[in-house]
């Protein structure tokens, strides 16, 4: 795979580089909450506009159906990369200027058209931007797009310092790196973490598990779970799984219920054997909290994937924060693995120094702990 560090050594200096980003970021209205996808591709840009490149840059925002819509325009988005270069970013399709943010990528269907001539058409419009490819938008190389794959068949292509620096973090998890190795899963269903669950399963130490996929995992060990998140279908996969992972899979062993979700919501801890019959459980609870910890502090590896509860939410913030906590105090290699848990620290204010590296990549991380092959790596490889 040809990186950034080749294609700046052929020289860039006024070529125009068509850079995928993965700016996706959460919008309040037409307010940015979070702008970690935006800083996280800084390094690339600054890079190539430093030696002289003309840059588009593209991305998706949201899901949109395939059309315009006004809800998720990367207008704001725009605006935010001009302030954090501290230069003008055009936006559209006017291409002028040093750099150009295209619209929302998936305002035409034929970005995630599954028909290949569709995608292949789309790509041959993004592609007329672009003397040379760039990619760095790690969180969406698990997706066969028009611009994540079939731009890099028409154009010679490279992985931009974001992707390359995921897949050397992820790589170091898939291995048999330092232990003791311990995954923290959270989230709310098994069946969205079952697939890493069955590759990591082997090659971990310990196996903590919290968020709403837990009860699925308490229901299988013949606990009662009141109204909690439940996946019947998947009860006899967790039977099995605590089974082949006896000795390794923790789960907690209180919670904090409440009959609703909300930042007022009456809340009670319970041991999970006295979950009440018409309420929720909606966070792990302190002692739980302890004992991850606990486990954590002897790690010499951490992947963390997946929110311990609502987070969101005041009353059902402190499972989360305090695994977060627990895993900055690790002496070892620690890394969140994209998606809600990044939010989550972001959003409960923990120090992201704190962790060895933050992935900007929740599925894509997920798939490629799978050990699934990656469209957008794969297209890089060619």
């Amino acid at each position: 795979m040809k990186t950034l560090d080749d294609l700046l050594s052929e020289g860039v200096a006024g070529r125009r580089v068509l850079l995928r980003a993965d700016l996706n970021v959460p919008l309040d209205g037409d307010k940015i909450t979070d702008d970690g996808r935006i800083r996280a591709v800084l390094p690339t840009l600054n890079a190539l506009r430093e030696a002289g490149a003309r840059v588009t840059v593209m991305s998706h925002l949201g899901r949109p159906k395939g059309a315009p819509d006004p809800k998720y325009t990367l207008a704001p988005v725009a605006a935010r990369l001009g302030e954090l270069l501290g230069a003008p970013v055009a936006f559209g399709d006017s291409g002028e200027g040093d750099v150009t943010l295209l619209e929302n990528l998936r305002f035409n269907a034929g970005e995630t058209s599954k028909d290949e001539g569709e995608r292949k058409a789309f790509a041959q419009e993004l592609a007329a931007h672009g003397d040379v490819y760039v990619d760095d938008a790690f969180g969406a190389v698990h997706r066969k797009h028009a611009s994540v794959y079939d731009v890099a068949a028409l154009l010679p292509h490279y992985s931009g310092y974001l992707v390359a620096k995921e897949l050397e973090v992820l790589s170091k998890l898939t291995g048999v790196g330092e232990r003791p190795y311990v995954v923290v899963l959270g989230g709310s269903k098994v069946s969205d973490k079952l697939a890493v669950i069955e590759a990591l399963l082997p090659k971990v130490d310990k196996l903590l598990i919290g968020g709403g996929m837990c009860f699925t995992f308490l229901k299988a060990q013949g606990h009662e779970v009141g109204k909690s998140l439940l996946q019947d279908e998947m009860v006899d996969t967790c039977k099995d799984l605590l089974q082949r992972g006896a000795g390794k899979i923790v789960l907690p062993t209180d919670v904090v219920t409440a009959t609703e979700i909300s930042d007022e919501a009456a809340t009670k801890t319970v041991g999970i054997a006295e979950i009440p019959a018409g309420e929720l459980g909606l966070d792990i609870g302190p002692q739980s909290v302890s004992e991850f910890a606990g486990i954590l502090a002897g790690a010499k590896t951490v992947f963390w994937n997946g929110p311990m509860g609502v987070f969101e939410k005041r009353p059902f913030e402190a499972g989360t924060r305090g695994v977060a906590e627990a895993i900055t105090k690790v002496d070892g290699f620690t890394v969140v693995g994209g998606g809600d848990s990044a939010a989550a620290v972001r959003a409960l204010g923990i120090p992201e120094d704190g962790f060895s590296h933050i992935s900007t990549g929740g599925g894509a991380s997920l798939e490629f702990l799978e050990g699934k092959a990656l469209p957008g790596i794969t297209a890089l490889e060619v």
